[in-house]
């Protein structure tokens, strides 16, 4: 049986991936300050315009404008930036629903977590080359004035039995200097980005792979002139590419009491344990939670036909290691540390730094 996988990455310059990074230092700059803050002050983007709005619950003093101000200069752009600010506190009738005792769930939601033993990452394995690509695109791309911080990717495999065999196509868009030839930007990058990134991955047929490169033949307009761009719109490649379900929910702007963010992380935790241990070799676990409720409304653990114990045992061994309570998730996983900058690009599963990844 053969299936084609195709997932995308962008880079830090694109509009919407912008806007994440800056609404999670947003929320890094609250933790360091007050590590029980409840934020989700969100940001939009369009040319020299930053819209910054939500609500903020913290004793911290966070100086929104000079954060944004260094992101956009780091990133690449040179104007002066107009900001716009709408912030309130969270809304005392969530604020009573959460804060208790014993600390409750901020929404209701869905959240799902996926692993599968394709990639040494426990990640399927078309994302893991679209953020590698990326990340070696931005790389590059710091050490040259002629490429810009704009970029996406897109990686195509061809699956054979569950397994991945080939790359049939590699698609990259980068932005760059109007004096630049296409001929140039596709040997260029061919040569800096998409050749090392492959030589990790011998052992996949490339030999009919497609190689797109700047296939609208120029790309000198970047970032919030090209295009607008805002929190949370880039949900599947913060995922798993398209290769299991995700809740809906976002997570750049909340801290872990959202649990469209906390769960989320630890049902990839769960997830990639129960891999890991050699138990199934793909599983996604699906929790649902409820606003002021302490415990999750329901879990799910499927594992596809893939498990090698039965789902019973499995479930035995979440229920003996793991909590779905937003209490224990956030102690176990130190949710309540500034690290969120660091996961708004590149993928927030599939990286070994981040607590979520560690294997019991």
């Amino acid at each position: 049986m053969e299936k084609i996988l195709t997932s995308e990455s962008v880079n830090i310059g694109h509009p919407d991936k912008t806007c994440d990074v800056i609404a999670d230092a947003f929320l890094d700059e609250a933790l360091r300050q007050d590590p029980y803050s409840q934020m989700a002050v969100e940001c939009a983007i369009k040319n020299d315009k930053l819209f910054i709005y939500g609500e903020a619950t913290t004793k911290a003093k966070i100086d929104y404008e000079n954060i944004a101000k260094n992101i956009l200069k780091s990133i690449g752009y040179k104007c002066n930036f107009k900001f716009i600010k709408e912030i309130s506190e969270q809304s005392p009738d969530i604020n009573q629903a959460v804060v208790k005792k014993e600390l409750c769930a901020n929404d209701q939601g869905i959240v799902y977590g996926y692993a599968v033993n394709e990639t040494k990452e426990l990640m399927p394995l078309p994302i893991i080359i679209a953020h590698k690509l990326m990340k070696k695109y931005e790389d590059f791309r710091q050490k040259t004035e002629d490429y810009f911080a704009d970029a996406k990717s897109q990686v195509s495999i061809l699956y054979k039995d569950k397994k991945p065999k080939e790359i049939l196509s590699i698609v990259l868009s980068v932005s760059h200097d109007k004096n630049l030839s296409i001929e140039t930007i596709q040997s260029t990058i061919k040569k800096n980005v998409v050749d090392p990134v492959l030589n990790e991955f011998k052992n996949l047929k490339i030999n009919n792979m497609q190689l797109i490169i700047n296939p609208s033949g120029k790309f000198t307009i970047w970032g919030s002139f090209g295009d607008s761009g805002c929190v949370g719109r880039k949900i599947i490649v913060d995922t798993y590419g398209g290769a299991a379900r995700v809740g809906g929910g976002c997570f750049s702007s909340k801290n872990a009491t959202k649990v469209d963010r906390s769960g989320a992380y630890y049902a990839r935790y769960v997830a990639k344990n129960i891999v890991a241990k050699g138990y199934a070799d793909e599983c996604e676990i699906q929790v649902s939670y409820a606003i002021g409720l302490s415990e999750p409304t329901s879990i799910n653990i499927e594992c596809f036909g893939t498990n090698k114990v039965s789902l019973e045992k499995i479930k035995m061994f979440v229920n003996k290691n793991f909590s779905f309570k937003p209490s224990d998730m956030i102690k176990e996983l130190d949710l309540l540390k500034p690290i969120y900058q660091k996961t708004a690009c590149y993928g927030h599963f599939g990286r070994e730094e981040f607590s979520w990844e560690k294997i019991i």
